[in-house]
């Protein structure tokens, strides 16, 4: 086949493929050229996911008609200074977006500059182009863009449903918003309820109230400010809380130089600094803003410009990392502000409304029924700092003729009174400990609410953090055994677990290959204690698999100190003094990410007394 020119049209709908993947990559495109021609205020209406109808209306300075000739030819633009590439201070700089939509859709562009008498307008339908004509718009401009790729019919195949469309030109929109929060938006999407986000501040504050706006109070109340310097390099924006989390990683908005990108670097370092905070299947919420100089950054990877290369990804890597690290372990624990809520969720869900004793003809008075002088009928006041060793006593009520009896076995020793609370223990974060439930959960007082422990997942992550403290300093603390251990295990899993053994002993755990299929541990980490090593070696024998060469050594190693932490720390059932509990809250207070164990649960709930008055309905 001879070699020959492309016809224009059909350059530029192969450009339109580069460019225009779907309507939100339309969308993003027209929407950066109304941020990058200076608007305020920014309107967008979508309908049919796009594929009808994409609307973009702003104040911005607008082209006069000379210019809008130009938009439509590739490779014209207003953006550049200067041929250095390498300088790249505006969103889109490449002119290929407008002539490549209106390739394969109807697109018509409106434009009046501040200054002009009149607006003009051009249309361009599937590549043809029509002439500019006088028009009546006030200053700013309008892009319209209908029955996209009805000009290359076949990509409409590879669209998805327009619920979902709708969705990702929402979602590209969310980001553009939080990348500018000194613009105003109005988003109207099919049938859906209009969206405005007014016009913030570019200070941190408006920031924070932009992506409160754009992401919802919920998450803002869950986030932590973030703010890292490292060489030149400016890390800001909100970090969520571990125990506030998603499924997947949709809710990471990362911005470089006020561009929205989805960067691997930059994700991976999030994981990374969440990597001891969360299960391996959840993904925190992020709102990163990236600032550098502009040449430290190549923008031109790729058409969408979504990816970016940076000239020193590890500093950057480095930058996120750090900061994250910093602001999620400084400070006293935090946990969710959502809990409370959830709780009461619960709570009018189980609530059964038919059980309301004064309701019921004949009741007797149940006020003077539960009344009881030394706290619960059945139940001794015990003294300070002897623990709640002993079950407090089952009893059981009877309730008059006519009435309503109930059989009341307590599971669990919550007797009020039976640590009194020292009044700077209650002005703690964590406040004073009154009571263990069901053997697992402590329940402690502050100043102005309540808080409930999980015993277990606290201590896990205080071990866990010695561990980790111990292993940077100068390595773990070994104790010989007087025996040592034979610990039988599946022939393979004992041959790779014996592969693993030097970095086993990095940790204190030396063991050697015993036969086949048993592996002799002679000495294990002082922190552990009275572990289950045998238990311990089999759960660590299942995960060696997971141990790849990818994986760094460093993160092998916490790996499996997030595994001994498991088997070395306070189990539920185990009933503690008062003095223990109080150690431990003390403990969690000075222990970073002491907010979610190893495996990005939470750890204690807090509950203010106002949260307590509405779950019974005092507010």
């Amino acid at each position: 086949m001879p070699l020959r020119l492309l016809p224009s049209t059909l350059v530029d709908r192969i450009a339109a493929g580069e460019v225009v993947e779907r309507p939100a990559a339309a969308l993003k495109e027209i929407v950066e050229n109304a941020l990058d021609a200076g608007a305020t205020r920014v309107e967008i209406v979508i309908d049919g996911g796009g594929r009808r109808l994409l609307r973009v209306t702003d104040d911005g300075c607008g082209m006069n008609a000379d210019e809008l000739a130009l938009a439509v030819e590739r490779h014209a633009t207003s953006k550049l200074d200067s041929e250095d590439l390498l300088a790249i201070h505006t969103l889109g700089f490449r002119g290929e977006a407008l002539p490549s939509i209106g390739a394969v859709a109807r697109l018509a562009i409106t434009s009046r500059p501040r200054e002009a008498e009149s607006a003009f307008e051009i249309r361009v339908e599937g590549g043809a182009k029509a002439p500019v004509r006088p028009a009546a718009l006030g200053f700013g401009t309008r892009v319209e863009v209908r029955d996209l790729f009805f000009a290359t019919p076949a990509r409409l195949k590879f669209l998805k449903s327009e619920r979902a469309e709708t969705a990702a030109a929402i979602d590209t929109v969310k980001r553009l918003a939080l990348a500018r929060p000194e613009v105003g938006f109005t988003l109207i999407a099919d049938d859906r309820p209009p969206l405005t986000w007014p016009a913030r501040s570019r200070d941190p504050a408006g920031q924070r109230a932009r992506i409160a706006d754009v992401l919802g109070q919920e998450a803002g109340g869950n986030a932590l400010d973030v703010e890292g310097l490292r060489e030149g390099a400016r890390l800001s924006g909100l970090a969520g809380l571990p125990t506030y989390s998603k499924a997947n990683s949709l809710s990471q908005y990362l911005f470089v130089n006020g561009r929205p990108v989805r960067d691997k670097v930059l994700i991976g370092a999030i994981r990374a600094a969440y990597s001891d905070l969360l299960p391996s299947d959840r993904h925190p919420v992020t709102a990163l803003f990236i600032d550098l100089d502009p040449r430290e950054v190549d923008v031109n990877v790729h058409p969408a410009k979504t990816e970016v290369r940076f000239r020193d990804a590890g500093n950057i890597r480095a930058l996120i990392f750090r900061t994250l690290t910093d602001a999620l372990t400084s400070g006293a624990p935090r946990t969710t502000s959502t809990a409370a809520d959830r709780l009461a969720q619960f709570a009018r869900r189980d609530f059964d409304t038919s059980f309301r004793p004064e309701a019921r003809p004949g009741n007797h008075d149940w006020t003077r029924s539960w009344a009881a002088p030394e706290g619960l009928a059945g139940t001794r006041p015990a003294e300070a700092g002897t623990g709640f060793r002993e079950a407090p006593a089952r009893f059981h009520f009877d309730a008059p003729e006519g009435g309503l009896g109930l059989g009341l076995a307590p599971g669990a020793d919550a007797r009020a009174n039976a640590a009194p609370a020292a009044p700077e223990a209650l002005e703690r974060p964590l406040g004073a400990a009154r009571a263990q439930l069901h053997e697992t959960y402590i329940i402690a007082q502050t100043s102005d609410g309540v808080v409930v422990i999980d015993q277990h997942a606290a201590h896990e992550r205080i071990v866990y953090e010695k561990l980790k403290a111990a292993m940077a300093r100068d390595g773990l603390a070994r104790q010989m055994l007087l025996v040592p251990l034979v610990v039988e295990l599946d022939p393979s899993e004992a041959a790779r677990l014996a592969e693993r053994a030097p970095a086993l002993e990095k940790l204190g755990l030396v063991v050697e290959p015993f036969g086949a299929g048993a592996l002799l541990v002679r000495e294990v980490p002082a922190l552990l204690g009275g572990a289950d090593i045998t238990a311990l070696l089999r759960e660590l024998a299942e995960h060696a698999a997971e141990w790849d060469d990818a994986l760094p050594l460093e993160r092998r190693l916490l790996h499996i100190a997030a595994t001994m932490a498991c088997h070395g720390s306070v189990r539920a059932g185990r009933r503690l003094r008062v003095e223990e509990m109080n150690a431990l809250l003390r403990e969690m207070e000075e222990t970073p990410n002491a907010a979610q164990c190893n495996h990005g649960r939470p750890t204690f709930v807090t509950l203010a007394l106002a949260d307590i008055e509405r779950l019974f309905a005092r507010r």
